[in-house]
């Protein structure tokens, strides 16, 4: 059960019940299981039934994610392990692999996408000419702080809203915060997210910044649909050449599937939005998400679709997906100087019906369209 199109009024709602939490508000909890013991975590929920999991201890990242009763955010299995448990420089640099999780995951906060080793002699500190970073950089693994929790209701409904910062530093290297601000609507099916990165530092450090946000059943599903605005893939990972899945619609779960990747060349809205979307085959239900196309100029599409790890990341990037070291060698790679900042925000959209999906194809096929796998050549 919903409320109709007609909202009610807040007064009317506080006729109707000593608590305004019983229709929406933000619970601060303690998980207290397994390797997820310990992690401090904020439950937002919302009177159009939608609820996100903020994890507090796990760089402010959404973990499960529902409307309505059923999940959207994808689960790979790992759980959300205490950051105590995590190895970062583990297994080759792989290791971050093993704290992906949920519906978002930040790369950051000056390292995303593949690892390797890297010049460090811009931090002045001889013994530490170099720098090694693995997949995805530190930042996932950092607890927050917790700065707000806000119930703003008005007499529309309002807003829930939840602040925290995340400082990754080192002495003689990096010294960043990232300011995050998670919004949902009391009515709405949109989780906003507001991110600054500063450096506190007094050195010129590297930065880079990564959203995977992970769909998964059901609205990752035999037949569902990727939609953007695009004009070709600017590349592709070898294995979507082999597997006879393409970019633009989804099979069902495949024993041993290799994931695949792409980096799509979208076109930015009139607004100065990036726009995709993931559509049920049937129509009738699906996600969109946008962002600030100058902010994240490059997006991956990642396709899981593995059985038991069966999932897609959309993935706004703050670089190419060649990663550091060819972003510092063709001049692309971003310094922050003392005092420097960025700005980044992502919108998730739940489409919860035929006309929600067919208003979101129309608002992303208002700036283009996008190649046809089996017809089109692109890049």
């Amino acid at each position: 059960m919903t409320f109709p199109d007609s909202k009610p009024s807040t007064v009317d709602l506080r006729r109707r019940t000593g608590d305004l939490a019983a229709f929406a508000g933000i619970q601060e909890v303690v998980l207290k299981n397994g390797r997820e013991e310990g992690v401090r975590a904020l439950l937002m929920r919302n009177a159009s039934g939608l609820e996100v999991e903020v994890l507090i201890d796990r760089a402010f990242d959404l973990g499960s994610a529902r409307f309505q009763g059923r999940p959207f955010g994808w689960r790979s299995g790992n759980g959300f392990r205490h950051p105590g448990l995590h190895e970062a420089d583990a297994e080759d640099g792989l290791s971050w692999l093993r704290a992906l999780d949920g519906l978002l995951v930040t790369g950051g906060l000056d390292h995303a996408l593949f690892g390797g080793e890297f010049d460090a002699t811009h931090y002045a500190y001889p013994p530490k000419q170099t720098i090694r970073h693995g997949l995805h950089g530190r930042l996932t693994a950092i607890p927050a702080r917790l700065l707000r929790v806000e119930e703003a209701w008005d007499e529309h409904g309002g807003t829930l809203r939840v602040v925290g910062e995340i400082v990754q530093a080192t002495s003689f290297g990096e010294h960043l915060r990232l300011t995050r601000t998670i919004e949902l609507d009391v009515f709405g099916s949109e989780v906003r997210i507001h991110d600054v990165v500063d450096n506190l530092g007094f050195e010129p450090t590297p930065h880079m910044f990564l959203y995977h946000l992970n769909l998964g059943h059901p609205i990752v599903d035999e037949g569902t649909r990727f939609v953007a605005s695009m004009s070709g893939h600017e590349w592709a990972s070898d294995s979507t050449t082999e597997q006879g899945v393409a970019y633009d619609t989804l099979s069902k779960p495949i024993d041993g599937f290799v994931e695949q990747v792409w980096e799509h060349t979208l076109i930015g809205g009139s607004d100065g939005r990036h726009r995709v979307a993931l559509h049920a085959a049937d129509g009738r239900s699906g996600v969109e998400v946008s962002w600030d196309a100058a902010a994240q100029p490059y997006f991956f599409e990642w396709q899981n679709l593995r059985s038991g790890q069966y999932g897609v990341g959309l993935e706004p990037s703050s670089h190419h997906v060649t990663g550091e070291q060819a972003a510092r060698d063709d001049g692309s790679m971003i310094w922050l100087a003392h005092g420097e900042s960025r700005v980044y925000d992502l919108s998730v959209r739940i489409l919860a019906d035929a006309d929600d999906v067919r208003t979101s194809l129309e608002r992303i096929r208002a700036t283009g369209d996008q190649p046809n796998p089996r017809t089109d050549v692109t890049p």
